[in-house]
């Protein structure tokens, strides 16, 4: 007798976006972002960026049915104060690519990204600490949830995975997240260029 584990949406689409994910992860760190003020700078400027490219996310109506949170989710405004905190011009920006009527499943997809980089972060803000960073200065956008990282995850993950989507749904979901570390590695291309 055999037993049939099927996985949820969540973690289909971690095995879909694996390879981009890894390979943006490896990036990041090949520019040694914590071997300075500096080059954390630039790596500021990269997801400064990226989070308010996204921040329309926590503005769109649909998302916030599903999240009662969802404003406490919001990270653009702490990492702007980053920015200040060293000294650093926030950028002049094009039109952002996420509006707040992106519609939910996309929306789902560019959401798995960003608050999936939370977790990530728990690492990063370590390496921050060794800059004199923290969540008063300069890392703030890096720093948990006072109810810790997981919890949060794990209230994104429930409702990823509760959606009930057809299948062209479900790919919007995952060009969602695709575009969304497209986005991240564009940032990186112009600061790092």
């Amino acid at each position: 007798m055999s037993t049939v584990i099927e996985r949820t949406r969540t973690q289909d689409l971690k095995a879909r976006t694996h390879e981009t994910h890894e390979q943006l992860d490896q990036r990041i760190m090949a520019n040694q972002p914590f071997a300075s003020r500096d080059n954390y700078a630039r790596f500021l400027d990269a997801q400064y960026r990226f989070l308010r490219d996204a921040d329309a996310l926590y503005d769109n109506p649909e998302l916030s049915k599903l999240f009662s949170d969802l404003a406490e989710r919001r990270r653009y405004l702490s990492i702007a104060a980053d920015m200040g905190d060293l000294g650093r011009p926030l950028p002049q920006l094009d039109a952002a690519p996420v509006s707040a009527s992106l519609d939910v499943a996309s929306a789902m997809g560019w959401l798995y990204v960003v608050e999936g980089s939370k977790l990530g972060a728990a690492i990063l803000y370590k390496l921050a600490g060794k800059l004199g960073l923290d969540e008063n200065f300069g890392a703030r956008h890096l720093a948990g949830h006072p109810d810790g990282r997981a919890r949060h995850w794990r209230s994104f993950t429930s409702a990823l995975d509760g959606l009930q989507l057809d299948d062209e749904a479900e790919a919007r979901v995952t060009a969602g997240a695709v575009a969304a570390f497209a986005c991240m590695n564009g940032h990186l291309d112009r600061v790092y260029a």
